[in-house]
């Protein structure tokens, strides 16, 4: 089978398996102002994350809120999503490849542009903790499978079973006929990425995932490579992504939107060009979800998507908010 097939066609395998836990609430203030759009106002601190994570920004904004640094903000935030084994997308819970096999994938980057990550690490339970270790206790910047957790219990993480019995059942089930085409399912995501700014005006990152379902064994996307899946930029801001990851990673999609916004672009227009590069280089093709955020310098925000669906969760001083974003395609 082509690349270009295969990916076609885990895009529409994976798309239709994958759970989107809070859907119910997407459209939560649909009207309400997004946070940071005043050109006049820099806002710190504050945090901002793919898809309507709450409780990950809710926690995130805890650590801001007592003065934290943002780099313990978006560390301590995504760990709120890779504990809930309701979210078969992210951790531990998070579904497995198509032999069976939990692995995750994880990076992290500070405001010095130091940055750390681990890619198809199985058998540990946070793995956004021990990029972090990666970052600042190694000279290196990614270790990969064995290697990444072997490291990890050297580090004192414990060794943990990812594979839950609800996700079990769904990978037998869907075993029995491996079907990898279905009907997209265009909300669908496999990622949380956060960035914040804390009370000094430093920018931080993170982005987490199990990837996709039913991946094939050894397959890592966008979310653990530096300037893909996210990248931070102290003089600048900082950007992130969810969904097909392999679209993501043609266009080094988060470096891209960083460099936009260096230019002069808002962290919406960066999104928004961000997303039509995507879409350039994918013409007549629909059948899959990416989704960008950003943030710059002064707390301005922004996001953009392929399809509509896709929000992305706020939290500042002027509230806790749900932004539904704008999309390429109009549905």
């Amino acid at each position: 089978m082509k690349r270009r097939n295969f990916l076609k066609n885990s895009t529409l395998t994976t798309a239709g398996m994958i759970s989107v836990p809070f859907l119910a609430s997407c459209q939560e203030n649909p009207k309400q102002k997004t946070a940071g759009t005043d050109s006049n106002k820099t806002i710190k601190p504050i945090a901002i994350c793919t898809w309507n994570f709450m409780n990950a920004t809710a926690k995130a904004w805890e650590v801001l809120e007592k003065g934290g640094s943002s780099l313990d903000a978006v560390e301590q935030g995504v760990m709120v999503e890779e504990a809930d084994l309701n979210n078969e997308t992210v951790g531990n819970g998070g579904r497995p490849d198509r032999d069976g096999r939990v692995t995750l994938d994880a990076c992290i980057m500070d405001k010095d542009a130091n940055c750390g990550a681990v890619l198809c690490m199985e058998n540990i339970a946070h793995p956004i903790s021990v990029a972090r270790k990666v970052m600042e206790e190694t000279p290196h910047v990614m270790l990969v499978g064995k290697g990444a957790e072997q490291f990890a219990y050297e580090q004192g993480f414990k060794k943990t079973n990812l594979l839950t019995e609800k996700a079990k059942k769904e990978w037998l089930e869907w075993k029995k006929d491996s079907q990898y085409e279905t009907i997209i399912n265009i909300e669908n995501h496999d990622t949380i990425g956060m960035l914040a700014i804390d009370k000094d005006g430093d920018i931080a990152g993170a982005c987490t995932t199990s990837g996709m379902a039913y991946k094939m064994a050894g397959r890592v996307g966008d979310s653990p490579i530096i300037g893909a899946g996210l990248f931070v930029d102290n003089e600048v801001g900082g950007a992130t992504a969810t969904g097909v990851g392999e679209e993501v990673v043609r266009t080094v999609g988060s470096f891209l939107i960083v460099e936009l916004m260096r230019q002069g672009k808002s962290p919406q227009e960066a999104c928004e060009e961000g997303v039509k590069r995507i879409m350039k280089k994918n013409k007549d093709r629909e059948d899959f979800q990416i989704g960008f955020i950003a943030i710059n310098k002064k707390g301005e925000t922004g996001g953009y998507c392929i399809h509509p669906g896709f929000t992305y969760r706020t939290y500042s001083e002027e509230g806790h908010i749900n932004n539904p974003a704008e999309s390429f395609l109009k549905g």
